[in-house]
């Protein structure tokens, strides 16, 4: 909320809604997602607030917008320090974003990053397969 109130944005009722709503999950959620989970709370946005809300967030760098190719944008909060960083899983049967981390593989993006003169300023590793659920239903 800290860097709102830098920016100059009010602390209102919609934008700590999604934040702290944004600060409790483990991953990304969609605008969808977030609707519904305000409604079932005491403090219900409207979809096109949400939408507002999240991209202004996004130009704020406050929250990340995830991609995993099914035409839905997802949202999770960014961390300046790198901290809470992960990459994801995706279920090609049934949707679902299962959060991972891995040291080895940082290093490994690292070690490639240096063996080719390369500053990452980011990077997003989506793997796709089927999830426990789905393989079990074949």
């Amino acid at each position: 909320m800290r860097r709102l109130a830098d920016a100059g944005y009010r602390r209102g009722g919609a934008r700590r809604a999604v934040v702290e709503l944004l600060a409790r999950q483990g991953c990304a959620l969609t605008a969808l997602d977030i609707e519904r989970q305000l409604e079932d709370s005491d403090r219900g946005v409207a979809r096109a607030t949400v939408y507002r809300v999240l991209e202004e967030l996004e130009q704020l760098g406050v929250v990340g917008r995830v991609e995993v190719g099914d035409k839905l944008s997802r949202y999770e909060p960014l961390h300046p320090d790198g901290h809470q960083h992960h990459h994801h899983l995706v279920c090609d049967g049934c949707g679902e974003l299962v959060p991972f981390h891995d040291d080895e593989l940082e290093r490994a993006i690292a070690k490639v990053a240096r063996k080719v003169a390369f500053e990452v300023s980011g990077h997003d590793v989506t793997l796709r397969g089927t999830c426990s659920a789905c393989s079990a239903k074949r």
